[in-house]
């Protein structure tokens, strides 16, 4: 067991290194599909030394903290990625952000959401968390997805699903309160609303009280988080030719890209979130799910804002009717999730619905 752990550990720790050095060498130029191939395998490998990295930190500095270590460095990076895709599309990627936003929040608030409720429900019949964290943290999400992706559509002021300046810098800086109010009160003002819930005795495993990793081992395990994240975005960069390329000749809508684009870099939250489900720690699943979201809505648009300044054409963030219909319907429906505080296979399956029923008008319209 010794020996694996110390693999595992080696393993992780040069597969960051090893996808920076690949993704250096492939930044900016036209690979060949055998380089595509290694990339795509890099890609995968940096995904899963993420989620052991983030575990590590996690264990550290403890929950609220680790899950939101997560959420946001995922988000600061994946925003990076959409403005610098945004910039060298021009014109033809004034719709990325919407896109991509869009399809985080439906992939974490019903993918997310519905696997962890599945592989909690599964082990232990009910799936146990906080009512009051997991329902601000909702409702946060659903005000922030309102302001930016849905009243642009019903706006007369400027043509188009966009808003004008004037709106568009209200949207940022709502954002911008709105989610710093969330991490105060995750973090400080009601910690508590936060923390995994135990039932019937059954916690974490052994493993959630071992020994905290040293301070030491905490910051080796943030430098190759921070790392990994920047393999995944940029690696999922530059498979980006490859992925418009495979869209462009499937006859899939452009919207697919920011799909695709969503999916890869939301694999390392998904990922932990259903290793903590497994631990019955749901609670931890539902933070990153909703705070993935949140932070998702409240770092791209304020950054979009600024760039709007000198970026060519317009910005298109106002959803089409099928996809308002979508999120009203998944804002109810994690609503009624929500309030019991508990959850079963029904609801899970609800979600896991919801989220297919998206990736497949992605690709059907």
């Amino acid at each position: 067991m010794i020996l694996l752990f110390r693999r595992l550990a080696t393993w992780t720790v040069t597969v960051p290194i090893l996808a920076v050095a690949v993704l250096a060498l492939a930044w900016g130029r036209t690979i060949p599909p055998v380089v595509v191939v290694i990339a795509a395998l890099f890609l995968a490998a940096s995904v899963l030394a993420a989620v052991h990295h983030a575990e590590v930190i996690a264990h550290r500095v403890g929950e609220p903290f680790g899950s939101l270590v997560l959420a946001v460095a995922v988000t600061v990076i994946e925003v990076a990625l959409i403005l610098s895709l945004t910039v060298s599309g021009g014109p033809a990627a004034s719709s990325l952000a919407r896109d991509t936003v869009f399809a985080a929040v439906m992939i974490t608030c019903n993918g997310i959401v519905g696997l962890s409720l599945l592989v909690a429900a599964l082990r232990r019949r009910v799936a146990m968390f906080n009512a009051e964290g997991t329902g601000g943290a909702l409702a946060t999400v659903a005000t922030l997805s309102t302001l930016s992706l849905v009243l642009p559509t019903f706006t007369t002021s400027s043509p188009g699903p966009a808003f004008t300046p004037a709106q568009l810098a209200f949207a940022a800086l709502a954002s911008i309160v709105l989610y710093g109010l969330f991490v105060l009160t995750q973090t400080l003002r009601h910690r508590d609303y936060f923390l995994p819930v135990e039932s019937g005795g059954h916690g974490a495993d052994a493993g959630e009280h071992a020994e905290p990793p040293t301070t030491r081992a905490a910051a080796g395990s943030s430098a190759l988080l921070l790392s990994a994240l920047v393999a995944v975005v940029g690696l999922a960069k530059v498979e980006s030719p490859a992925i418009e390329a495979t869209v462009r000749a499937a006859s899939l809508p452009q919207s697919a890209v920011g799909v695709v684009i969503a999916l890869l870099v939301l694999l390392p939250e998904t990922l932990a979130a259903v290793r903590a489900a497994r631990r019955a720690r749901v609670q931890v699943s539902m933070n990153l799910a909703f705070g993935s979201a949140m932070a998702s809505i409240g770092l791209t648009i304020p950054t979009i804002a600024v760039a709007s300044l000198w970026l060519k054409g317009p910005l298109l963030l106002g959803l089409g009717p099928t996809h308002i219909v979508l999120l009203g319907l998944t804002v109810v429906v994690a609503t009624l999730t929500v309030m019991p505080g508990r959850a079963g296979l029904l609801q899970a399956g609800v979600h896991l619905t919801l989220c297919a029923a998206f990736l497949l008008l992605a690709v059907s319209p």
